[in-house]
């Protein structure tokens, strides 16, 4: 009876701190009335910098300020049933002088001129921004992450077809268009530390390679079992200070031990390949790393990591640390399905808007996620507990009463 009494009460404290997460997040999202207070979550400085690396002059005298067309493209990430022109009224983008109302043939023009350049600069100033903001859960002094990729279709014309190409099967090419894009993300948040995408055709791990330069230090990233590179791992992990990955061993892994503790737990030699060497100058001949095995209801798990300090990373802890990797594939789904109301493809038509959208609809989702992260931050929990749905359908009611202009 006590050990129900304490499962009860736990239950009960759990769901109590979940409800007022919630209403933390509606608390949050409700100080957002005007373009102002919206700088709180997205600095100007921010907008300013990503325009000028983008090679695009912020006239505040224009019409149409482009800062008003970027948060209108962030709308059309946020309300995928309205046209641009509904989204710029719910916005309440309004012209100066005698003609306020904002004709749809403006909008079109206005993001045109805003360009894809500009909003993924946007994104990645603000995802590292965020980042540097934000303290997040750690695990023995780094921060958990994750890599992973993500395919989206496009609108089926023959600019986004050319682009972007598709997928084939032994009747020929697919029927829509498809982007292959890999995100970094910080796992007890959710929030994207960068992204990259492009024609579907590319590898993902060369898409991957992108991401190492905005790898933040004292980090431990993780890996789907096909990311599985040496080179990439390599440089993954020499590139920064204190950069770890994680990774499961493949069943046909060759090594040589160095030294054990234990039957489970092995630093081990491994060997680096001529087309290795040959993609990644840098890489050694041979790389030291940490293989970890574990039996977990029966089943037997392997586990390849950089961290080779044993007394700063406890074995018996490793392992399990991988299930953590599939926050990422929940992030995907937050967004395909719960922000993008699992559309079959981006509305845009065009290759340079599909690639603007795409942008914006990355930044909307990180904007989601810190003012979940603020939230949570009030009442003690990880991000990654409250409910994504219930918190954006709150976030998005109050996006559609602020005023831009």
């Amino acid at each position: 009876d006590h050990a129900k009494s304490v499962v009860r009460k736990l239950t009960t404290d759990f769901f109590v701190n979940i409800e007022q997460a919630l209403q933390a997040t509606l608390e949050e999202s409700s100080r957002y009335h005007t373009f102002e207070k919206l700088s709180e979550i997205l600095d100007p400085e921010i907008i300013e910098q990503g325009f000028q690396q983008a090679g695009i002059a912020t006239v505040r005298k224009r019409r149409l300020p482009l800062e008003a067309v970027l948060w209108s493209v962030i709308g059309v990430a946020l309300f995928r049933k309205e046209s641009v022109w509904n989204i710029a009224n719910k916005l309440d983008i309004m012209l100066p002088g005698k003609n306020q109302l904002v004709a749809p043939s403006a909008m079109v023009q206005a993001r045109q001129r805003l360009g894809d350049d500009s909003v993924k600069h946007v994104f990645n100033k603000s995802a590292q921004s965020m980042y540097k903001q934000q303290s997040f859960e750690t695990w023995n002094g780094l921060n958990l992450l994750a890599v992973d990729g993500v395919v989206w279709r496009t609108a089926d014309t023959p600019d986004n077809r050319k682009a972007f190409s598709s997928g084939s099967n032994q009747y020929g090419d697919t029927a829509f268009p498809q982007i292959r894009m890999v995100c970094h993300m910080e796992l007890t948040s959710h929030q994207l530390l960068s992204s990259e995408f492009d024609n579907y055709k590319t590898n993902e791990m060369k898409l991957a390679e992108r991401l190492i330069e905005r790898t933040p230090d004292n980090s431990l990233t993780m890996f789907d079992k096909g990311y599985y590179s040496l080179g990439l791992l390599n440089r993954w992990h020499q590139t920064g200070e204190m950069r770890h990955w994680l990774i499961p061993a493949r069943p046909d892994l060759q090594y040589e031990i160095i030294s054990s503790a234990g039957k489970n737990d092995h630093i081990i030699e491994l060997k680096t390949t001529k087309h290795a060497q040959k993609n990644f100058p840098d890489v050694p001949e041979t790389i030291k790393a940490r293989l970890i095995s574990k039996t977990i209801k029966g089943k037997s798990y392997r586990i390849l990591t950089s961290m080779t300090d044993r007394l700063r990373y406890p074995g018996n802890e490793i392992v399990e640390l991988y299930c953590h990797r599939w926050e990422i594939e929940l992030g995907f789904r937050e967004i395909k399905q719960t922000m993008l109301d699992s559309a079959y493809h981006l509305r845009s038509k065009r290759p340079d808007m599909v690639r603007q959208e795409l942008w914006a609809v990355l930044l909307a989702y990180n904007l989601i996620r810190r003012i979940m992260t603020m939230a949570a931050t009030v009442t003690g929990i990880w991000p990654n507990q409250l409910s994504f749905s219930s918190s954006s359908m709150a976030v998005i009611q109050y996006f559609s009463s602020v005023s831009i202009m």
